[in-house]
């Protein structure tokens, strides 16, 4: 699969325009036989300057541990961006056409006390109903180690910014297990 199969199909997904403003997200990583290690509640905030995305994505994992990435994105071209984050090593590259994006890049993963460096290789879908579904194949030395999927929905602001300053946690939280 690449993402030129999807030229011309709807709705068209524009990074910089989903993204802006307030977004919320869940996900799960699941290792390579399927059991699921981590679950996560994303709020994640989109600033547009007309040339330069910055996400600030503020992680909540279900053992209670946080987390922020803060990702400076452009676009390169028609259906090219680049991007990078104080964990991402070298420079994220994604490609749109349609309704799909794939970003691929290096990421220092925080796992128990170490950092593993590995690879995701991201795809995302924006739907007709505005939700988007991500799923990342995530592999170390060319090898899958797992799977992220993760689904966005735009959130009214005023719900987004009263949830995140009480703590709440949106999402139920299974037993996790190391990653």
């Amino acid at each position: 699969m690449k993402p030129e199969d999807f030229a011309g199909q709807e709705p068209r997904f524009v990074l910089e325009e989903y993204f802006q403003g307030q977004t919320r997200a869940w996900g799960i990583f699941q290792d390579r036989f399927g059991t699921v290690r981590r679950q996560f509640a994303v709020d994640v905030d989109g600033v547009w300057d007309g040339s330069q995305l910055t996400l600030t994505e503020d992680f909540r994992y279900a053992d209670g541990e946080r987390e922020r990435r803060v990702w400076r994105i452009t676009r390169t071209g028609a259906h090219g961006y680049e991007g990078v984050a104080d964990d991402v090593e070298g420079v994220a590259v994604g490609t749109a056409y349609g309704p799909a994006l794939n970003w691929a890049y290096t990421l220092r993963l925080k796992v128990g006390e170490d950092r593993w460096r590995v690879r995701f290789d991201d795809w995302m879908f924006l739907q007709p109903d505005g939700k988007l579904i991500n799923r990342a194949t995530v592999s170390k030395f060319g090898i899958t180690i797992g799977e992220v999927l993760i689904f966005f929905s735009k959130e009214p602001a005023s719900r987004h910014r009263s949830e995140t300053q009480s703590g709440r946690q949106p999402a139920p939280h299974p037993q996790r297990s190391a990653a």
